[in-house]
């Protein structure tokens, strides 16, 4: 067993077992779906969340002993390495301990301390240091070397304050302290450049902003950080000087005497000069990760969200992409997506477009036996949904459909390859008609960064974001399954155990050779060995295959074992399919191996209960209110349906088809007290909104989701009219946001915002733009 294994187990609240086999597994090339599908006994049913996590931490903790193998080894070739040096390497669990003890021995260009080592004053500054009865005056006279650069004694001295202070700043054990006090303490400040004030007034917030670094939230650390960036804020992070100098004086003044002075102002020199700058650095570093993880995971649980949103089905669908003086793109798509048809109309141009438009709508309508019309809910969205609807279409079901990411995917290499006889808008409008007929399989399509879910985004660790959002697309297309036989390379790509170049070699089977008739002739595409097979069998669909089960979940390493169960009711697996009754004959504990446990057994019997079901929630048509198209359109007071397109950690953005998100402050959320937007609402999800309040200049509109009575606006004149920065979502146009404390609230209150109850205006302000274009 691993040091690593023991580690983990107890930072995870896990077994040592189950982080053994966790671990196997994975070196073994096992994906978290399938680990966590098929693999229960062994894990003792992780889920996918607690295997990620000890992915991400085994590799964590490999990386920390790659470092400290590195330095053991740079350390040996100085002839610096002692047992006890070794000891203390090899005892150190994170790399900032292992970087602090390596620091004194580190190779160093050229500094103050090495060139008063130069000048032989390390023997001086030893001396010092001790912080004996020595007059350091009458010892520093010693040392006055005019050849050296040394002639006089305050020299010798100043050369021996610099190589103390770099001691200092090297010692383990204060930049430990010290790194704790920062973390706990640090204040993050911000202050308007000069002559930025017009040009960066997006940051007005921030112009003169103050707050304990530990509980600012994600969004505004991250804020701050862009302002720097753009060269409109100036950003220092650290606590109160005089708590950090306190930890050094009692860590290293020893005495009372002249050279403890001495020492003393070597001190003051390496917290400002050198160990300030050093913490502050780590502790951007540390502050940024944590917001890039929060940041990270709201995005990652919005596209899970928007991935897994409930799809129409196989239905003949004509889309639309709506568009004013360009007219609108219309494509038909038969049941599997296949574009049967385009054309384009021109509704908005006055009477001869609405009657050439309604003409060829029904047209087509009545030629391929449309059953859904898709529109896109950007430009002119609302406006071609009012015409489509008043066209009196029976048996045709119209849905608005959110095309965010459809241009990425209309301009992209994909959809070139998939239609390249056919321009942008076209592929526009096909991507806006499948992701009515499946959102997932649409989606997996364009980068998960386009899809208008999230927050700063492209602010983050990009590899971290990858990382993240790469397990949510596998998670989601896995519990899903794939039909094998109609699936887009895309799609394919994310199976467990395929990738893009076995996902391309199915297709190019599929299509020398048809379709597949069962699961065991996967094993006959190139390339694609035994242990592909196994972790992506049991994600894989094929209707109206050889095997009954191979329509299902169900492994085919488990084919056998159903069929025992069937032989021992007397009857073929089809029939235990279809007879709920022959099902509950069964008894579990029969059938239990070493091998196959009961949450395999009950997975299995969930599967033959609805074989190749869906986890996805069941379609409903919805519609936005009549008549309300536009922001201008709005009066407090309105109650409107609408449909959640984004949750942050202040709120909810709601669509209610005006061209402009709403945002429902978590205030505003629910009669009962809530943390997170996520407890209440998701993405995708219908929900009833009250207008609270109308900004037209600005594009702002306030909602909530309470009761009437407790989302009334407040007067005019108290509300806070300040603009804060603009996030780079790709979701255009949000609304206000949250707004923080002014500087004095915050230093009255410890950081603590104080916010007038009910005063919307005040508590959204700083969120205005925060999902920018």
């Amino acid at each position: 067993m691993s040091n690593h294994t023991k580690i983990i187990a107890a930072e995870l609240n896990l077994t040592v077992q189950q982080i053994e086999a966790t671990t196997s597994l994975l070196d073994e090339g096992a994906t978290v779906p399938f680990i966590s599908r098929y693999r229960k006994e062994m894990t003792g049913s992780l889920d996918e969340v607690q295997i990620a996590l000890i992915r991400d931490r085994v590799q964590q903790l490999r990386d920390l002993d790659k470092r400290r193998e590195a330095i053991l080894k740079a350390l040996t070739a100085l002839d610096k390495l002692s047992p006890e040096l070794e000891k203390q390497i090899n005892a150190a669990v994170t790399i900032a301990e292992i970087e602090d003890i390596y620091l004194p021995y580190k190779p160093k260009r050229k500094t103050r301390a090495s060139e008063a080592r130069k000048k032989g004053l390390e023997p001086l500054a030893t001396l010092i240091f001790q912080q004996g009865k020595q007059d350091p005056v009458a010892e520093a006279e010693g040392f006055i070397n005019v050849n050296l650069g040394v002639p006089a004694a305050e020299e010798a001295l100043a050369g021996a304050r610099d190589i103390i202070a770099e001691w200092i700043n090297e010692d383990a054990e204060a930049r430990s302290r010290m790194r704790a006090y920062y973390q706990q303490h640090a204040v993050i400040r911000s202050a308007v450049v000069k002559d930025k004030a017009d040009t960066g007034i997006k940051y007005k917030d921030y112009f003169e902003w103050s707050e304990p670094l530990k509980s600012a939230p994600s969004h505004r650390i991250l804020a701050m950080r862009r302002g720097e960036h753009e060269e409109v804020l100036k950003l220092e992070i650290a606590p109160e000087e005089a708590g950090a100098i306190d930890i050094l004086n009692r860590l290293f003044i020893k005495s009372v005497h002249a050279n403890s002075r001495q020492v003393k102002l070597a001190l003051d020199d390496s917290f400002k000069r050198l160990l300030g700058p050093a913490m502050e650095t780590e502790v951007r570093n540390f502050s940024k990760e944590k917001a890039d993880r929060e940041a990270i995971h709201v995005f990652a649980e919005n596209a899970r969200q928007l991935l897994l949103a409930a799809p129409m089905g196989q239905r003949n669908v004509l889309a639309i992409d709506p568009g004013f003086r360009t007219g609108c793109k219309v494509v038909c798509l038969d049941k599997q997506g296949k574009l049967l048809k385009n054309a384009a109309i021109f509704p908005h141009n006055g009477q001869r477009g609405v009657a050439e438009a309604a003409s060829t709508i029904k047209r087509l309508c009545e030629e391929h036996d449309i059953e859904a019309i898709a529109i896109g809910n950007g430009t002119a969205g609302r406006e071609t949904e009012a015409f489509i609807r008043q066209l009196g279409l029976q048996g045709v079901t119209i849905v608005m459909v959110n095309e965010s990411g459809a241009s990425i995917y209309s301009a992209s290499d994909v959809a070139r390859q998939e239609f390249p006889d056919y321009d942008v808008t076209v592929r526009g409008a096909i991507s806006i008609g499948r992701r009515l007929m499946d959102p997932l399989a649409e989606l997996v399509k364009i980068d998960p960064k386009s899809i208008g879910v999230g927050q700063y985004q492209h602010d983050v660790d990009q590899n971290k974001l990858q990382q993240s959002l790469d397990d949510t697309v596998m998670s989601c297309v896995n519990a899903v399954g794939v039909e094998l036989n109609t699936s887009s390379k895309q799609l394919l790509s994310y199976v467990s155990g395929l990738g893009p170049q076995l996902a391309q070699n199915i297709v190019n089977y599929r299509n020398e050779h048809g379709p597949f008739k069962n699961r065991e002739s996967l094993k006959k595409v190139p390339r694609l060995g035994e242990k592909a097979f196994e972790q992506a069998a049991g994600f894989l669909r094929i209707r109206n295959a050889d095997h009954v089960l191979d329509s299902s979940a169900v492994h085919p390493e488990r084919y056998a074992l159903v069929g025992k169960m069937a032989r021992d009711l007397n009857c073929t697996v089809a029939q235990l399919i279809r007879d709920q009754a022959l099902r509950r004959q069964i008894k579990l504990e029969q059938y239990v191996t070493e091998e196959t446990g009961l949450p395999t057994l009950n997975d299995i019997i969930a599967e033959l209960d609805k074989p190749g079901r869906d986890p996805r929630e069941q379609f409903e048509a919805f519609s936005f209110t009549e008549g309300v198209n536009s922001i201008t359109d709005l009066k407090p007071g309105m109650k409107l349906p609408g449909i959640v397109t984004n949750i942050t950690n202040f709120g909810a953005f709601v669509d209610i088809g005006v061209h402009q998100d709403g945002l429902v402050h978590t205030s505003l959320l629910s009669d009962k007290f809530i943390t997170n937007a996520s407890e209440v609402v998701k993405v995708h999800q219908k929900v009833e909104v009250t207008v609270v309040e109308v900004d037209v200049v600005r594009k702002r509109i306030s909602l909530s989701m309470k009761p009437e009575a407790q989302a009334k606006p407040k007067a005019r004149s108290e509300r806070h009219q300040n603009k804060t920065p603009q996030s780079n979502s790709t979701r255009p146009h949000r609304s206000s946001g949250k707004a923080p404390a002014k500087p004095q609230q915050q230093r009255q209150s410890g950081g603590k915002e104080k916010l007038p109850d009910g005063d919307l205006q005040l508590k959204l302000a700083a969120l205005k733009d925060l999902f920018g274009k």
